[in-house]
């Protein structure tokens, strides 16, 4: 998998204990990479 593919963000969503989509209850897979790299931007690296 490369870094930063949409399937790489599923993954690191699903790391950090997100399963669906926070606002729509959906699967994470059904979205395009945009809106996977937002929510990776606005959930885990606001963690850190």
């Amino acid at each position: 998998m490369y870094t930063y593919s949409k399937g790489w963000y599923v993954k690191e969503l699903r790391k950090n204990g997100m399963k669906k989509h926070p606002q729509f209850r959906t699967h994470l897979g059904l979205y395009k990479t945009s809106e996977l790299r937002r929510l990776y931007y606005q959930f885990v690296l606001k963690e850190d």
